[in-house]
């Protein structure tokens, strides 16, 4: 019979090809997990020292490791004694294993040899055998990835259960590619691409951004559809001025100042703000950019226009960066509320008489959303909604009684989904 145990490296031996990558990947997921750090932010320090692809893969494991995280925890448990406590090394090691191997369909062989180098001991023994009965066995996920309880909870609490489904249904592949057009293509253009609203195409995900075609000329940028929402409610912006507050990326830049708006683009992150130039470099758009914050900052006059885009808890955008959900929890979104009701309020004061306020987060908390519009409304007389019409929306999606926008999991499901958002379009009174 086969020795099945894990062959014990010799001193000074090299880690097999593909294990920084790995260690990379763990220490990604213990970033998030542990400190609650945002992947991007600690992809900076996690992935230091790899190439350009073998940082792609270290966040991709990382990503799937978390969007599939329950799922592949229930399969650990079943195959251990023991519970393993969430903070051993054997199981963060197994976790990133599994996602591999279960999701992005490595070769159990590269999976396996890269995932015994990062323990020692007797939990390297383990991890080889959980991996040995997971190749033995089968192991299969279900087709629907499992939401972390907190969160599924609360969202049945707020929601429904349908819509805790739908999430799941959403949240267990990365979406499609939405871009958004500063002109209408030509139907021939992108003939492979679907048009779910005016200047909008969607397109199947896996393709490289840079390598589409009319990248470099700049006539489109990746923003998906929900997203889109809150400069369409805008309008055309014939030579009128939009304070963009919190702007940076710039999606919303873009598509205001393509739209005829003299746009005064604002945001604290001196880091962010370089990519907002570079966007609008790229797509040969204009507007003043400004680093400011707007809890200090205040423009010289009133705006006929002022889009806040405001920090959120971003559940919302949950499908493309599954680490928020492990992250989130009721604290911070009681903190951000505070903060956009903050930011709410001082934004009002920029609007011209009669001018319009667009509040939007890209965020699936009620508080964070259909609340604070309640409180702005309650605390500012005069103020009213004006309700988004149908005609200024993709067909799928409509507005609540009140002509508020919240785009959910369940909406255009069957056409690759949207992010969560929800949009408010304010009336300042006229005198």
């Amino acid at each position: 019979m086969a020795d099945r145990r894990p062959r014990r490296r010799p001193p000074g031996e090299a880690d097999p090809p593909g294990t920084a990558t790995r260690r990379a990947a763990l220490r990604l997921v213990d970033a998030i997990l542990r400190r609650g750090d945002p992947l991007d932010v600690a992809m900076h320090a996690a992935a230091q020292g790899l190439t350009g692809a073998d940082r792609a893969f270290a966040v991709a494991i990382a990503s799937e490791t978390l969007r599939w995280m329950v799922d592949i925890d229930a399969l650990i448990d079943s195959a251990t004694a023991q519970i393993l406590p969430d903070d051993v090394k054997s199981r963060a090691v197994l976790r990133i294993a599994l996602a591999q191997l279960l999701v992005l369909k490595s070769p159990a062989h590269a999976v396996v040899a890269t995932a015994l180098p990062l323990v020692a001991g007797g939990p390297r023994r383990l991890v080889h055998a959980v991996l040995s009965r997971a190749q033995q066995d089968e192991w299969r996920l279900l087709d629907r990835a499992t939401l972390p309880l907190p969160t599924a909870e609360r969202w049945a609490e707020q929601w429904s259960l349908a819509m805790v489904e739908a999430a799941e249904a959403a949240w267990s592949a990365p979406p499609p590619i939405d871009l958004s057009f500063a002109a209408e293509p030509g139907a021939e253009e992108w003939p492979d691409a679907v048009s779910l609203a005016p200047r909008h195409r969607r397109l199947p995900r896996g393709q490289a951004v840079e390598a589409m075609p009319g990248y470099s000329e700049g006539g489109w940028w990746v923003q998906d559809l929900a997203a889109s929402l809150p400069a369409r409610l805008l309008g055309a912006g014939e030579g009128r001025t939009v304070l963009d507050l919190c702007a940076a990326p710039g999606g919303k830049t873009m598509q205001l100042a393509a739209a005829g708006w003299h746009v005064v683009a604002v945001d604290s992150s001196a880091k962010r703000l370089e990519r907002l130039r570079a966007n609008m470099e790229r797509t040969g758009l204009s507007a003043d950019i400004v680093q400011g914050d707007i809890r200090s900052w205040a423009p010289e006059g009133q705006a006929d226009a002022v889009l806040l885009d405001a920090p959120c808890s971003a559940t919302g955008i949950f499908r493309r960066h599954p680490d928020v959900l492990h992250r989130i929890e009721p604290r911070q979104i009681a903190e951000m509320a505070v903060l956009q009701t903050e930011l709410l309020a001082r934004a009002a004061r920029w609007v011209k008489p009669g001018g319009t306020l667009i509040y939007a987060t890209c965020s699936l908390e009620q508080a964070e959303g259909e609340g604070q519009v309640s409180t702005f409304l309650d605390r500012h007389a005069g103020w009213t909604i004006d309700p988004a019409r149908t005609e200024e929306l993709p067909e799928a999606i409509a507005t609540d009684g009140k002509g508020l926008i919240r785009t959910l999991p369940d909406m255009l499901a069957d056409a690759g989904g949207l992010d969560g958002f929800f949009v408010a379009r304010l009336r300042a009174p006229s005198s």
